[in-house]
């Protein structure tokens, strides 16, 4: 699926919680860029600054009962799903309080029925698995697994979709397209399309090109009723833009290309288009963020015995 010529438009109104949890996330991962930047943190991390409304948008359509199978670049799934700032950044930094005691880091976090993973690949047939045992134990339940484009590469998504279309399994594939693995576009490492490649398993496709999240949530609700109650895997495919680079300070794209990005980031045009709105909760949400980075910072680290 090719991107659209460029019609910024007019962000419609979102309410005020989805607006929070935009802004937490943006600004949460903007304070890792930062506090990497003053040498306050270890390791890597891969931030979703720009791509933060599509677990906003989908967090309503969600239950309790799903699992969700996140990636690398997860911490906004993370966030919309269990609003805890504070748990994951004590788990980056290695502090207490961490969700996995700190040795998950900022990719492999687990906590209740969801999982995140830094392999490639890795989360669509365990996802499929799921998927498996929830048809036959908790009708009505999905698994929804969060992968790139650059996924498309890995041998184990076309197993996985393979038996998911088989089997008729509640499985709701998400895909981050964000036009670059890692420091390769995909024009460069990928023939062909996501739509494609799915629909040879007989697997649906939806695309979604618009960052507006009621329209999402509106496109989304039916499909993933069908993905619940009829046992019909879907693939959506979500145009998207990566705004900060793949991990910490890695970016390779051409100015002009990050310039078209920012172009078409939601938090300048929703700014725009509802300042009120927008100047209140993106105050709260940064001055939240704030505290908690400095309530982190000075906690002890994390200790984790094994043999506990």
């Amino acid at each position: 699926m090719t991107e659209p010529a460029a019609t910024l438009v007019r962000p419609p109104r979102a309410a005020d919680d989805d607006l929070d949890l935009l802004l937490l996330i943006r600004h949460f991962e903007l304070a890792l860029l930062d506090l990497f930047g003053r040498g306050e943190l270890n390791g890597t991390t891969h931030t979703c600054v720009g791509q933060e409304y599509i677990p906003v948008a989908l967090r309503r359509l969600l239950g309790e009962t799903d699992y969700v199978f996140s990636n690398h670049r997860g911490h906004g799934h993370y966030l919309a799903r269990f609003d805890d700032p504070e748990g994951l950044l004590a788990e980056i930094m290695g502090r207490e309080g961490a969700v996995c005691r700190g040795v998950g880091g900022s990719q492999h976090i687990l906590r209740d029925r969801y999982v995140s993973t830094g392999v490639q690949g890795e989360s669509l047939p365990v996802a499929t698995g799921a998927a498996l045992h929830l048809k036959r134990t908790a009708p009505g339940a999905l698994a929804c697994v969060y992968i790139g484009d650059g996924t498309w590469g890995e041998g184990a998504v076309y197993e996985a979709l393979n038996l998911a279309s088989l089997w008729r399994l509640p499985l709701l594939v998400v895909v981050e397209h964000n036009g670059i693995a890692q420091s390769t576009p995909t024009a460069r490492q990928m023939a062909g399309t996501v739509r494609s490649r799915a629909q040879a398993f007989g697997v649906r496709h939806h695309g979604i090109e618009t960052s507006d999240v009621n329209a999402i949530r509106h496109e989304l609700a039916p499909l993933v009723a069908e993905v619940r109650f009829e046992g019909r895997p879907l693939v959506v495919e979500f145009v998207t833009h990566r705004l900060g680079p793949h991990s910490k300070g890695d970016d390779t794209r051409p100015p002009e290309v990050v310039e078209h990005a920012r172009a078409r980031d939601w938090y300048g045009l929703y700014a725009v288009a509802h300042p009120e709105q927008f100047a209140r909760a993106d105050e709260a949400q940064r001055a939240r963020v704030a505290a908690i980075v400095q309530d982190v910072s000075a906690r002890p680290p994390s200790r984790w015995d094994p043999c506990a």
